[in-house]
C-alpha cells in the first residue's frame, strides 16, 4: 500500500511525518486494533443516525452490514457521523441545513484517512447533501439510501406516508373525518423504519442516486425493513474496497449525461418538485447546468411510467417488486445516454442488456401504454418567473392547466398561517392563491408551497385551486401548485409585484406564469420591495449571506464548481 493511503493518508502536519504516522497509529491501536489490520485499506462510512430522523432507525444494521462487506473485501471500515436531518423536526425547514450537512460531509470525508467512503442516508435532505458533498471531495464513494418504509393498514386500506397524511388531513378539515380517526390514523401511516412508502423526495432522489450511478444497480428502492437492504448494504462495502484498487471517482461517473439520464427518471417516475433542485445541486457542484428549455424537452419526451402516489395509487414496496429503476430504464433505453458508468465500473447500455426480469405491468407500465405522455415536472416561464418556476402537472387538476384568476395573495407565513381559514376571508375556488417570502432568502424555502384550501372552501366540498410561490412543497403532496417561483419576492423578484385583485394567467401548454399588469405598474412596485432582515451570527448569517437562487439549486455560491454564482 502507498505511503498516501490507509492510515497513512493526510496526515496531521507536526514537521515530522514519521512522528504523525506514530502518533496515529498508537492511538488507532488503542481501539482495539491489530498492526495488521492497520495496513490495510480504510473504507469510511458516513452514518446519519439521530433521535430526531425517524428514517434512520436502521442505521446500525446497515453500517454493521457495510463494515461486513468492507472487512470481506480486505479492507478497513471506520464509521463516522456527520450532520442528520430528519424532515419534520427542523425550524424553520431542513432546506437551510442541507448545505450545512454536505460541508460536514464534504470536509470530514476530506480531513480524515480513508480511500473510499460509503454514504449513508435516506431522509429528504440528506441523499443530495451527501452527493453534494462526496462530488466535491471527489475520493470514490457509494450512495447507500436506508429504503422505504412498508405500509400500514386503516379500515381494510392501505396506508403510506406522507401523501395519506395530507389526504386524511384534507378530510378532517372539511369535516369529513372525527377527531378521534385522525388520531387513530396518525398511529397507522409511519409504521416502520425507512422513508416515506411514496414517491417523495426522499424515494426520488434514491431513484436519482442510483441512475447517476452514484448507488449499486438494483438498490434504490428496497424497502427498509427486507433482507435485501443489508445484503445491499453489504455489497456496498465490498464495492467501496473495490473502488480503491480500481478508482472511480464522483466526477467520472456524475456526468452531464448521467444527470440528463437523473432528469429523464424524474419525470418517468413522476418525482418529487423538491429533486429539480438537489439534482441541480449535486450538478453544480461539477460545472454542471441544464437549462430550464432542456428541462422541459426532457420532460415532453419522457412518459410517466409509474403508478405511485402520490399521483397514482401504488406504494415504494409495489415499485421494489415491479421490478424498480432498472425495470424503468429499459422502458427508456433508447432515450438515455448508454455510455454512462456507475460505481461498480458497469456502463449503462451493458447493464440494460443484462436485466430481464418480470415487470409487473400494474405499477411500471410500458412505454408505449403509458400513466401519461409527457413528463410529470416541467418549468414555466413568464413574467413572473423570469428564472424559472416547477410545476408538477402529473400531480395537478387538468381543468386547472388554462385559467385566469384573481390573485389572493398572502404576504409571508405569518399571515398565511392567520388568515387561511378566516371565515371572512375574501377568496373563491376560481381565484388564485399567492404566497409571498417564502424562498430560500426569506424563509429557507420551507415546504409551504402546499397551501391548505382555506377550511370555508374545503366544507364546500372544494378539492383543489391555483396555488403560487417562491416555496417548495413535500414531494408526496399533490394539486395545481406552480412552486419555487424564481428570483423570490424578497430579492426584488417579480411576485414581490403581486397585489390582492390582480389577474394572473397560467398556462400549462405554454409553460407561462403571468401578472397581467402593466409593465410600468410592475416597476413601480418592485421598487417598493422592503429587503428581508437577516440573521447577524453563526451558520444562519453564513446562510443569508451566500444562498443562491432555486435555479442554481439553492447551495451555496462559495460552495458551486465555479464558486462565483452571481445572484
Amino acid at each position: 500500500m502507498s505511503d498516501d493511503k490507509g492510515i497513512r493518508g493526510g496526515l496531521t502536519n507536526y514537521g515530522d511525518k514519521d512522528f504523525a504516522e506514530y502518533l496515529r497509529t498508537s492511538f488507532a491501536r488503542s481501539m482495539g486494533l491489530s498492526k495488521e489490520i492497520l495496513s490495510k485499506p480504510i473504507v469510511g462510512i458516513a452514518m446519519t443516525p439521530s433521535g430526531f430522523n425517524n428514517c434512520h432507525r436502521s442505521m446500525s444494521e446497515l453500517v454493521e452490514a457495510v463494515s461486513r462487506g468492507v472487512l470481506a473485501a480486505g479492507a478497513l471500515p471506520r464509521p463516522f457521523p456527520t450532520i442528520s436531518l430528519g424532515e419534520v423536526y427542523l425550524n424553520p425547514t431542513s432546506m437551510v441545513y442541507r448545505n450545512l450537512m454536505s460541508m460536514d460531509t464534504e470536509e470530514m470525508v476530506r480531513a480524515q484517512p480513508m480511500d473510499a467512503v460509503v454514504l449513508i442516508g435516506g431522509c429528504d435532505k440528506t441523499v443530495p447533501a451527501q452527493l453534494m458533498g462526496a462530488a466535491s471531495a471527489n475520493i470514490p464513494a457509494i450512495q447507500l439510501v436506508t429504503g422505504p418504509m412498508m405500509t400500514g393498514r386503516h379500515r381494510g386500506e392501505r396506508l403510506g406516508a406522507c401523501t395519506d397524511c395530507r389526504r386524511f388531513w384534507g378530510k378532517y378539515r372539511a369535516g369529513e373525518v372525527e377527531k378521534d380517526e385522525i388520531e387513530q390514523i396518525e398511529g397507522r401511516l409511519a409504521t416502520t423504519a425507512g422513508t416515506c412508502a411514496v414517491m417523495g423526495t426522499a424515494s426520488t432522489m434514491a431513484c436519482i442516486a442510483e441512475t447517476l450511478g452514484m448507488s449499486l444497480p438494483g438498490s434504490a428502492a428496497i424497502p427498509a425493513v427486507h433482507a435485501e437492504r443489508l445484503v445491499a448494504a453489504e455489497y456496498s462495502g465490498r464495492a467501496a474496497v473495490n473502488l480503491i484498487t480500481n478508482p472511480r471517482r464522483p466526477t467520472d461517473i456524475i456526468t452531464e449525461k448521467s444527470v440528463e439520464n437523473a432528469y429523464r427518471i424524474l419525470m418517468a417516475v413522476s418525482g418529487s418538485t423538491n429533486a429539480i433542485i438537489h439534482l441541480g445541486a449535486v450538478a453544480g457542484r461539477l460545472g454542471i447546468r441544464i437549462s430550464n428549455e432542456r428541462l422541459n424537452q426532457i420532460s415532453d419526451e419522457t412518459p410517466v411510467l409509474v403508478d405511485l402516489k402520490p399521483v397514482g395509487s401504488g406504494y415504494m414496496e409495489d415499485f421494489y417488486a415491479a421490478g424498480g429503476v432498472g425495470a424503468v430504464m429499459r422502458e427508456l433505453r433508447h432515450l438515455l445516454h448508454l455510455d454512462t458508468v456507475n460505481v461498480t465500473g458497469q456502463v449503462l447500455g451493458d447493464r440494460l442488456e443484462s436485466i430481464s426480469h418480470w415487470v409487473d405491468r400494474n405499477v411500471i407500465r410500458s412505454f408505449d401504454d403509458p400513466v401519461s405522455e409527457h413528463g410529470g415536472l416541467i418549468s414555466l416561464g413568464g413574467n413572473l418567473a423570469p428564472g424559472g418556476a416547477i410545476f408538477k402537472r402529473a400531480a395537478a387538476t387538468p381543468e386547472l392547466f388554462e385559467v385566469e384568476g384573481r390573485a389572493v395573495v398572502f404576504e409571508g407565513l405569518e399571515d398565511l398561517a392567520k388568515r387561511i381559514d378566516d371565515p371572512d376571508l375574501d377568496i373563491e375556488a376560481t381565484d388564485i392563491m399567492v404566497l409571498k417570502n417564502a424562498g430560500p432568502v426569506a424563509a429557507g424555502m420551507p415546504e409551504a408551497g402546499y397551501l391548505p384550501i382555506p377550511k370555508k372552501l374545503a366544507r364546500q366540498g372544494v378539492k383543489d385551486m391555483v396555488r403560487i410561490s417562491d416555496a417548495r412543497m413535500s414531494g408526496t403532496a399533490f394539486g395545481t401548485i406552480v412552486l419555487h417561483i424564481s428570483p423570490e419576492s424578497a430579492v426584488g423578484g417579480p411576485l414581490a409585484a403581486v397585489r390582492n385583485g390582480d389577474r394572473i394567467r397560467l398556462s400549462v401548454k405554454e409553460k407561462t406564469i403571468d401578472l397581467l399588469i402593466s409593465e410600468a405598474e410592475f416597476i413601480s412596485r418592485i421598487n417598493d420591495t422592503a429587503t428581508p432582515k437577516k440573521h447577524k451570527r453563526g451558520y444562519r448569517a453564513l446562510y443569508d449571506r451566500s444562498v443562491l437562487q432555486a435555479p442554481d439549486g439553492c447551495d451555496f455560491d462559495f460552495l458551486t464548481h465555479a464558486g462565483t454564482f452571481q445572484k
